[in-house]
């Protein structure tokens, strides 16, 4: 046979669309596995696949691995049969393909998509894998040659024996007799097939003649033949109840696993009909070949085949044993929900442990799970445990309340060491937490940083169990981690309504954490206007102090959260307040360029000259963020009469402006009256910080300022150098620039 060097290209290029177009991957399955493209158990392992792409997916990743024949087999005739619209889709794909790239090789893809059906049987008359059919008609494209591409078709059949024959050896074989047999059959007809597709094999197993198949078998006959119905010599066997013949056939190698059309395999039959003794003997062999993999336990669990799993199960088939992918048979009957057949393994003693919980629920299954319950003698307490955590993160609260009642610890502790208590409160889960409180568990638990039930509930923003627990009699100021109660943890979260039932149920107003934060301190810095106002309504302390000495006011200040600096403001706080640092409100304002914020702050006659400990006003730190608007709010508010503030080291706003490189600054601080020759420690001028620090902008604002005193061109520091020798000994980006400039303005060069 031609093999096609680009099936698999195909089948990788498209494979999103093949995931997406097919929309029956069981069906695709049950025609690969007919072809003999993939064998019946592999339908077994693709069930744990449990959605539709999932499955596409594997399977085409499974048949891009077997090869060339796989794909062309997959497109057609199985693709062809199961989406014919995607298949042409495919097929137009190639075709264009071929146009655009016109290579003959990329060419034989089109051929073979669209003339397999040449050679490929029909899928009532091909029941068999492919290796072993006797009806197989195979095509050979000629080698293409020039630009003419002519088929030449040869065709070997293995034809059907005459039709005296069938009178004759298949009667024979019917009938038992060997010796007959051995006279009339023809060294090539052992494989021979009757209008049923049955070979000679199929007769003498359905009849159970030991001798004929023992014979057959000796010379050559094939095990796997399907006949019309998809049943293979030992499924006949096995159906019939023939002990002897089964066991013969299992010996020879059949397999047992081998599906017919209805997607049954011979241990099937054998039950259906109660040949338990046939029954037995393939579950004997089924454990000498695979060591209980591929168990047919699980198999009749996935077909939620509850009889046949009693039957297996009678008969020696082991309950807990796993297949390839480590699953048991409960697993799978678990997670498709089949609570009949999983009542049955439970019944027969099937083990539960932590991975059936996990199946159980992510299958959402509130009753399946309550049967796993009901047979829990098996589960560990650690299995409990378990269950008991999974029934809260989903709110099954059902399943709580009978987990506890089968006395599974309530107080148990998880790997990150919270109580199901804990853990129902942190996400919310209120029907669970109410039983879990009403079932008593402890309240006194805290989480690893030390946050007990009552923090997780407030900061989760549940009212319901909120209220469950000081009900309880939790203390509404218990402390958690840093000393914070839940109050604090309200103001932080901007929980309104549980600030309300907090101080209802006796929470302090202002207690402190160890950072000496009140409520109103975090509300505040977060800037949660609504709950500051309900602390203010009780008479929440407006002016306390933190361990940086900054008041409420300050925090909101530095976040820049006007609003709720009006709303302190007009509670009375301190505008003139210092912290650690004697700064005021309106410095922190500054610091971060909060315009509006400082715009309030002024509004309320907040101290705009106020020096902090290094000396700096507001003004300081509006130059050196660069803001003009705030700078020129701070000037306005003192008529400009601040302009030349010194700090601790006798720097103006305007050495700050020319140290930052803010030009724009520069020159309107120069409109209004700032000494530009003004001297700091060093005896540095603005002009000498800007030629330190290289901003070639500044120092061309201040060389070029003509509107009132002139800069010094010639002041020397207390290192004596003057601002060219400054500019010159600071290597800087626009260090060259500089010094050119200078040089200019002293007449130095042209």
């Amino acid at each position: 046979m031609y093999t096609n060097p680009y099936a698999i290209e195909v089948l990788r290029t498209k494979k999103n669309d093949l995931v997406e177009g097919i929309n029956n991957p069981d069906h695709l399955l049950n025609w690969l596995i007919e072809y003999g493209i993939f064998t019946p158990e592999k339908k077994m392992v693709l069930s744990y696949y449990r959605t539709r792409r999932a499955k596409n997916s594997r399977v085409l990743d499974i048949l891009a691995s077997q090869g060339e024949r796989a794909c062309r087999l997959f497109f057609y005739p199985c693709l062809k049969e199961i989406e014919p619209h995607l298949y042409n889709q495919i097929r137009s794909y190639v075709s264009d393909v071929n146009v655009n790239i016109g290579d003959a090789r990329r060419q034989l893809i089109g051929y073979l998509l669209e003339k397999d059906k040449k050679w490929v049987p029909k899928s009532e008359d091909f029941h068999q894998e492919k290796k072993d059919s006797p009806k197989q008609i195979l095509v050979k494209p000629q080698k293409l040659v020039g630009a003419k591409h002519k088929e030449k078709q040869v065709s070997t059949t293995l034809k059907s024996i005459d039709p005296d024959l069938n009178s004759t050896v298949f009667d024979s074989v019917a009938k038992g007799n060997l010796s007959d047999l051995e006279k009339k059959i023809k060294k090539n007809e052992v494989n021979a097939m009757n209008s049923s597709n049955e070979t000679l094999l199929h007769v003498a197993a359905a009849h159970g003649h030991t001798e004929i198949i023992d014979y057959l078998i000796s010379k050559g006959a094939k095990l796997e033949v399907k006949d019309k119905e998809g049943k293979t010599p030992l499924h006949r066997a096995a159906e019939k109840g023939h002990g002897r013949a089964v066991k013969m056939l299992l010996q020879a190698g059949a397999s047992i696993y081998s599906l017919d059309r209805e997607g049954k395999a011979p241990l099937h039959l054998a039950s259906q009909n109660h040949h338990t003794h046939v029954l037995k003997s393939i579950l004997e062999e089924e454990a000498r070949r695979h060591k209980n993999h591929h168990n047919f336990l699980h198999m009749a669990a996935l077909r939620n085949d509850s009889v046949l799993v009693q039957m297996l199960l009678k008969n020696g088939a082991l309950i807990d044993a796993k297949d390839e992918r480590g699953e048991t048979a409960l697993g799978y009957a678990v997670s498709q929900g089949f609570e009949e057949t999983v009542k049955v393994l439970l019944e027969a003693g099937a083990m539960i442990d932590s991975r059936i919980i996990d199946v159980a629920f992510n299958s959402n299954n509130q009753s399946l799970f309550r049967l796993l319950l009901e047979y829990s003698k098996g589960m560990t307490p650690d299995s409990m445990v378990s269950a008991l955590f999974k029934a809260i993160e989903k709110d099954l609260h059902g399943i709580v309340a009978a987990l506890i009642e089968r006395g599974t610890d309530i107080n148990a502790h998880n790997e990150m060491q919270y109580t199901p208590l804990l853990v129902a409160c942190e996400m919310g889960k209120t029907e669970s937490a109410k039983i879990l409180i009403e079932k008593g568990a402890s309240l006194k638990d805290k989480t690893p940083d030390s946050n007990s039930a009552l923090h997780l509930a407030v900061q989760s923003g549940v009212t319901s169990i909120t209220r469950m627990l000081l009900r309880k009699g939790m203390d509404p100021n218990i402390t958690g981690q840093g000393d914070q109660r839940p109050l604090h943890i309200a103001a932080f979260h901007n929980k309104g309504a549980l600030v309300d039932i907090l101080i209802e149920g006796g929470a302090k107003i202002d207690p402190v954490t160890k950072e000496l934060h009140t409520p109103l301190h975090l509300a505040s810095y977060k800037g949660h206007a609504d709950v500051a106002r309900k602390l203010l309504r009780q008479k929440a302390n407006v002016n306390l102090k933190d361990k940086q000495s900054k008041t409420p006011l300050h925090l909101a200040a530095e976040r820049g959260h006007s609003a709720m600096v009006e709303l302190l403001l007009n509670s009375k706080a301190d505008p003139s307040a210092t912290d650690k640092e004697k700064k005021i409100p309106l410095h922190l304002a500054s610091i971060g360029a909060h315009l509006s914020t400082v715009k309030v702050l002024l509004a309320r006659k907040s101290r705009f000259g106020a020096k902090d400990m290094d000396g700096c006003s507001p003004v300081h730190y509006a130059a050196i963020s660069g803001n003009m608007e705030i700078l020129k709010a701070l000037l306005v508010a003192g008529n400009h009469k601040n302009i030349n503030d010194k700090n601790i080291w006798r720097k103006t706003p305007l050495h700050l402006a020319a140290e930052h490189g803010h030009s724009d600054l520069i020159h309107y601080m120069l409109s209004n009256g700032s000494a530009i020759n003004a001297l700091d420690n060093n005896k540095d001028t603005p002009l000498h910080c800007a030629c330190k620090a290289g901003h070639f902008d500044c120092v061309s604002t201040l060389v070029n300022w003509s509107a009132g005193e002139k800069v010094n061109l010639q002041a020397t520091n207390s290192l004596k150098k003057t601002p060219l020798q400054t500019a010159e000994s600071s290597p800087t980006n626009q260090q060259a620039q500089i010094v050119t400039l200078l040089k200019k303005k002293m007449l130095l060069i042209r």
